[in-house]
């Protein structure tokens, strides 16, 4: 197994009690290179959709996305980490439909309810959200009520 890189950053004194100014969040270095890779995947995806580059925008769909799902499989012994992961798959899925929505000319067909093509992309916008929505009121609050 790779070397774990140690990621820490100290809270301020005056917020934070003594006990998690000592806590660290630890990853193998290798899968720090796969978020960063990730992101590489993300900006190049986006940066085509925005100058209308059609065949690399919908080509980095599947590397994009694929990452965010293995990054998610990856954190899910850990709430937080799986509640954000998720959401991020949710985010990515509904930006890759805006895209592809535009880019096949669908954005602006009428849909009941949603308004055009391109609002259904709210779907897993919405799902991102109730994930995290979940973890803040409910994993969260439940987790801290178990160790105080």
């Amino acid at each position: 197994m790779p070397e774990p890189a140690t990621i820490e950053v100290p809270p301020p004194a005056a917020v934070a009690p003594a006990a998690s100014r000592a806590e660290t969040y630890t990853i193998p270095a290798a899968y720090r290179q796969m978020e960063n890779t990730h992101i590489l995947f993300w900006l190049v995806k986006d940066i085509s959709w925005c100058l209308v580059w059609r065949p690399l925008g919908m080509l980095m769909i599947l590397p994009t996305l694929g990452i965010a799902l293995v990054i998610m499989w990856r954190t899910r012994a850990l709430a937080s980490e799986l509640a954000h992961n998720a959401a991020i798959v949710c985010w990515i899925t509904a930006n890759s439909y805006w895209m592809v929505s535009e880019f096949l000319h669908f954005d602006a067909v009428p849909v009941p309810v949603f308004g055009d093509g391109k609002h259904l992309a709210i779907i897993p916008f919405a799902m991102g959200l109730l994930i995290l929505a979940w973890y803040y009121l409910v994993q969260r609050p439940r987790a801290a009520a178990r160790t105080s």
